[in-house]
């Protein structure tokens, strides 16, 4: 009777857990990366041909698209604001990269991300660390870069520091930092500033 009542709480607790993940990630604002740091956290990703990268809170869909556009590869966008994923999905359209790339309006902690070679990241730390997990278990050489939080108990391969291009004075042009992490790789040299 006693070992029923506590599966019965251990099942509750699992149901809570996961609503208060859920309504946490429903409180993460959509704040855009400056273009500048899209195109470093691709640069850094050394994507090559036959890569699928998987934006995690793709909020409008810049980081899949200008992959894409730049590199040709598939991408996929996950964001739980149906709203921006129509948004991305417009803009992908526009940019001529739709056959390339789909966005999707679902939970980045439940969605299947094991065909990725590269993860990108501009989400809270408690966010990044629940995903570690899944992204540890990706395919050794596997890219992952954060923007801004990095990942606790998860030595960067490298971290590079970008500065704002002098010609940028928009209110998002402060200096950004960049973990990038290769799967099954130790960390490297320390820091780089760009």
């Amino acid at each position: 009777m006693f070992a029923k009542f506590a599966r019965v709480l251990v099942v509750l607790a699992g149901i809570v857990a996961a609503r208060q993940g859920v309504l946490a990630q429903d409180n993460i604002p959509f704040v855009p990366s400056p273009m500048y740091v899209v195109q470093k956290m691709i640069e850094v990703a050394e994507i090559k041909k036959g890569d699928i990268l998987y934006d995690m809170g793709s909020g409008d869909g810049r980081i899949v698209i200008e992959a894409a556009k730049k590199y040709g590869i598939r991408g996929v966008g996950i964001d739980l604001n149906a709203e921006l994923v129509a948004k991305a999905r417009e803009s992908a359209l526009k940019e001529g990269v739709a056959h390339l790339v789909e966005f999707r309006a679902q939970d980045g902690l439940t969605v299947d991300i094991s065909e990725a070679t590269v993860v990108t990241l501009y989400m809270f730390k408690w966010f990044n660390n629940a995903l570690r997990p899944k992204l540890q278990q990706l395919k050794p050489g596997s890219r992952v870069v954060a923007h801004d939080f990095d990942i606790d108990d998860w030595k960067p391969t490298r971290i590079e520091y970008i500065t704002r291009p002098a010609e940028d004075s928009s209110d998002y042009a402060e200096s950004r930092t960049l973990y990038i992490w290769r799967v099954g790789e130790a960390p490297r040299c320390r820091r780089k500033k760009i």
